[in-house]
């Protein structure tokens, strides 16, 4: 179609709140880079000579909005793509009365709110739209977070205080070890000697008084 038209289309866009005539489903969808999406447009007035379109919104609906005309089913001619569309990822096709556009390889460009319509005579029949989000990374599910065990006091004694200083060495413990068996055998010399001097004492003082 002609871009003039397209401009009517996109103005008229803007006042329209959707029809339930055509369903679009789902209503929002996250998808991750280089996905593929499938959205459904299901027509409920049969449509055995019309022509269902696919537009892309790539912003929020203003008076400024701009609507790209992405591709259309023709019963005839099956898929018609728009002007500068990547044909290799967009194709519509029909499964009774659903109308599907399937987008292969989605990047993060691609997002926005995509609408099917209907041209009739005279008036224009749309969907309420189907908003797309593609993300590099999808969010994942929070996991559960672990409740802490509050630890176990252990009552510990307290440890014995270790001799500071100099060890003492081999040599020297068996220094003093031999100093204590010299002090052992003088003090039995000794006492050996002290009895010794007491029986002649005792034997020297029996002879004289006899």
């Amino acid at each position: 179609m002609r871009p003039r038209l397209w401009l009517l289309l996109a103005v008229q866009l803007t006042v329209l709140h959707g029809s339930s005539v055509l369903q679009q489903t789902p209503a929002y969808i996250k998808v991750q880079t280089n996905k593929m999406v499938m959205l459904s447009c299901e027509a409920k007035i049969s449509l055995s000579n019309m022509r269902i379109y696919w537009l892309r919104q790539r912003q929020a609906p203003s008076s400024d909005s701009h609507h790209e005309f992405l591709a259309l089913w023709d019963s005839a001619k099956g898929t018609i793509h728009g002007e500068e569309v990547e044909q290799e990822k967009i194709a519509v096709f029909r499964d009774a009365s659903r109308f599907i556009l399937n987008l292969t390889s989605v990047k993060p460009e691609d997002s926005g709110i995509y609408f099917c319509m209907i041209v009739g005579s005279p008036e224009l029949t749309f969907g309420k739209g189907t908003q797309l989000s593609v993300v590099d990374f999808l969010p994942t599910t929070a996991q559960p977070t672990k409740k802490s065990t509050p630890k176990k006091r252990v009552c510990r004694l307290p440890r014995p205080e270790t001799q500071k200083g100099p060890l003492c060495s081999p040599i020297t413990l068996g220094l003093l070890v031999a100093g204590v068996l010299v002090l052992l055998v003088s003090l039995g010399v000794a006492i050996h000697l002290c009895c010794r001097r007491r029986r002649a004492r005792l034997r020297f003082m029996k002879q004289f008084y006899k």
